[in-house]
């Protein structure tokens, strides 16, 4: 075997003993400048880092903050539904950024509406000591945290409220948001709304679901449940779902779809028929590219942004100490005309306007 042939053997990670060999320093010394104490004379502090960076060393941060005073590790956890949904890549973004104002990195995980991998993934970002914890809970009992709560492990929950377990919560208010896209319809001349919803076991979608009840009580209108397609999590679902709805006899002639996915599956579907200038929509959610469609996608948009700082400042609030009671904070969303949703009518009058 040649040279060129032969594995080559890992090279060991530098210690602080290497760097106090180098600089020739004590490895005490090392460490006071490695933790940024106190005490040390500029003069070794060069030293130190400057056999630090010839060496490549990098401080275990984990094994460090076992020695920090504070006990901090400098990490927070984030449990999400789905990291690659673009709504919660934006909040995870968000969250990522207040954290790196302060130093800390974010370990995110996704747990698929799956209960037992919440616990799961939550028992492991707390094994590995994060000071702190950001949830998008799936399941409906949150008290297997109550312990780790009560020992000290500061906790936020994101667009669901947490059950069974009193901890701050920072929310949309959906069944608001969900009512306006419907009020918006029936401006512009709806009577049959089809609905298309996630699974119902989640507290987000029963808070759309209600604002949609909510918004056709109020202008007199029974609900027609053949209408209503539940248990969607996905746009390839919602584009069935739109097929079977438009193919009905007595067909809706609009549609709120109440998550960004089936928001994606009634645009295709619709594009697919031809009939996307005939059925009118709002969606839920941002949508990536949404300008570049034909018409544009009506949208109710939650405060992304918002939900994101909120959850992060209030958990390094209670990092830092806070130990007041718990918050939950409602954001309001915001519904964005683009085309889709302005699409007139049956019932249509000169007030409503032209279509886009």
């Amino acid at each position: 075997m040649t040279n060129t042939q032969q594995t080559a053997v890992p090279r060991q990670r530098p210690t602080m003993r290497d760097v106090a060999a180098l600089s020739g320093v004590s490895l005490k010394t090392v460490s006071r400048v490695v933790n940024l104490e106190p005490g040390v004379s500029d003069d070794l502090t060069d030293r130190v880092r400057q056999a630090a960076e010839q060496l490549d060393y990098h401080p275990n941060l984990t094994a460090s903050s076992l020695r920090r005073s504070d006990g901090k590790t400098q990490t927070i956890g984030l449990i999400l539904e789905d990291v690659s949904n673009p709504f919660e890549a934006a909040l995870h973004r968000r969250i990522e950024e207040v954290a790196r104002e302060r130093g800390v990195v974010v370990i995110a995980g996704s747990v698929d509406e799956d209960e037992v991998r919440e616990r799961d993934l939550a028992t492991a970002l707390v094994a590995r000591r994060v000071d702190g914890l950001i949830v998008m809970p799936t399941g409906h009992d949150q008290s297997y945290l109550a312990k780790e709560q009560r020992s000290g492990t500061p906790m936020v929950f994101v667009d669901r409220p947490p059950t069974f377990l009193d901890a701050d919560a920072v929310l949309t208010a959906n069944a608001t948001g969900a009512r306006i896209a419907i009020e918006h319809l029936l401006a512009h001349g709806h009577r049959r709304i089809g609905f298309l919803g996630d699974l119902p076991s989640i507290s987000t979608a029963i808070e759309r679901l209600t604002g949609y009840h909510d918004a056709l009580d109020r202008a007199g209108i029974s609900v027609d449940s053949a209408l209503i397609r539940q248990a969607l999590t996905a746009s390839d679902q919602a584009e069935v779902a739109v097929a079977e709805l438009l193919a009905a006899p007595d067909a809706p002639t609009a549609i709120f779809a109440s998550q960004n996915l089936l928001t994606i599956g009634v645009v295709r579907a619709l594009h697919h028929m031809g009939r996307q200038h005939e059925i009118a929509l709002v969606g839920f959610d941002d949508l990536p590219l949404v300008d570049l469609l034909n018409p544009g996608v009506t949208l109710v948009l939650q405060d992304v942004a918002g939900l994101g700082t909120a959850a992060a400042e209030i958990l390094f609030r209670r990092i830092d100490g806070d130990t007041g009671p718990s918050e939950r904070m409602i954001l309001p969303t915001t519904l964005v005309p683009k085309g889709s949703g302005e699409i007139l009518g049956p019932y249509a009058t000169s007030s409503t306007g032209t279509a886009s």
